[in-house]
């Protein structure tokens, strides 16, 4: 056994689906999948019912959070076409603004250039009043992060360089995604951005094994582009999972009468860290190139403050299989169910609190830090 200790991770890509979709996750069982991954920090997404598109409801889920979490929770606010830029008086405690011009569902598709126009230029103003939040800063805001594939990428590159506005590009799946944006970091655009693991480690080819469990969006892509990902590695700033949870049930499996359209859309809290050791124990990835971008880079792209006394104890050379059983995830099932792994997480420090310990959930829910409040509110 060869346990080493590796710093809390950051998980820049979640959805816990509080309010509205609790049967699929909530804050506690979604950060408990968190620990049991290794992930001490969670930034989670704004498409819950209602979206968190406003300063009340994103007042109303920090409550939710700070009331249930077992590991701290950064929360996203994000654009929609009923609310527009409505958010902004509480920007500065989201740890960003997420914008969907790809797929996804009601009023959070941003399909005009008038209205992606007026975010981010009202997003440049309030920074321009607030600043842009510094590693560890208390203050001011976050990047604009993006859904947004294909042509719409280029888009959104054009609008980050005319309002000077910080871009992450969530979730790239493709070669010319990938290929465009190392193009634009050498022109000096201020853009980044992250990969998630589905999209590293399986592809189209997996599809008639996986069935409706391999339905995400981005949708899976070709080897090639797969193998496009790993030669761009060097581009490539965070790695996060798009924790997505859908019952069984709503994908169609086991069930009767399976949905006409199952949600897309998969978990990974559980699954990354092993996922990235094994790449690491086949000579893929480097331990430092995991820290870089599970902890390192997702702590300074969106200002996050420190977590003292904490880390996570990592068993690097315990070989396993992945199994849907005795996962912390409220649906109790993953894409990589069968697939042999290395790297077990043993313990999760917490501020000094064992909050993790060989497969159990030590901490209280509650426990956890919501970021970037203001005192008082």
């Amino acid at each position: 056994m060869s346990t080493l200790r590796l710093p809390g991770l950051v998980d820049a890509h979640v959805h816990l689906r509080e309010p509205g979709y609790e049967y699929k996750e909530d804050f506690t069982t979604g950060t408990m999948a968190a620990l049991a991954g290794g992930v001490t920090t969670v930034l989670d997404m704004p498409n819950t019912n209602p979206p968190t598109s406003t300063p009340e409801r994103l007042a109303d889920k920090a409550r939710r959070a700070a009331a249930h979490a077992v590991c701290d929770v950064g929360l996203f606010v994000g654009a929609t076409t009923t609310e527009g830029d409505a958010y902004l008086p509480a920007a500065d405690q989201a740890c960003g603004l997420k914008i969907y011009v790809s797929d996804t569902f009601g009023s959070l598709r941003i399909d005009t250039l008038e209205m992606m126009h007026r975010l981010f230029r009202s997003w440049a103003e309030q920074a321009a009043q607030v600043g842009y939040r510094m590693a560890g800063a208390a203050h001011g805001l976050g990047p604009v992060a993006v859904h947004a594939e294909e042509l719409m990428a280029p888009v959104c590159l054009a609008l980050s360089h005319i309002y000077a506005v910080p871009l992450h590009i969530v979730h790239v799946s493709r070669r010319s995604e990938i290929e465009l944006i190392r193009a634009a970091k050498m022109r000096g655009i201020p853009v980044t951005c992250e990969v998630t693991p589905h999209h590293l480690f399986l592809s189209t080819e997996d599809l008639p094994r996986l069935g409706a469990r391999g339905d995400m969006r981005p949708r899976l892509a070709t080897p090639d582009d797969v193998a496009a990902l790993w030669e761009n590695l060097d581009v490539v700033d965070i790695f996060a999972t798009d924790h997505a949870p859908h019952t069984l049930a709503e994908k169609g499996i086991d069930v009767s009468e399976p949905p006409a359209s199952p949600p897309p859309g998969v978990p990974g809290l559980e699954t990354m860290l092993p996922l990235l050791l094994t790449a690491a124990h086949e000579g893929r990835l480097t331990l430092d190139d995991i820290v870089t971008r599970c902890a390192d880079n997702p702590r300074r792209i969106y200002g996050l403050p420190a977590q003292p006394e904490t880390w996570i104890e990592v068993d690097v050379d315990a070989a396993y299989e992945l199994r849907n059983e005795g996962l912390q995830t409220k649906v109790g099932w993953t894409p990589f169910a069968g697939q042999r792994v290395y790297g077990r997480v043993e313990r999760v420090i917490l501020r000094g609190e064992t909050v993790y310990a060989h497969g159990t959930v030590l901490a209280t829910p509650g426990s956890g830090k919501v970021l970037f409040q203001r005192v008082g509110d």
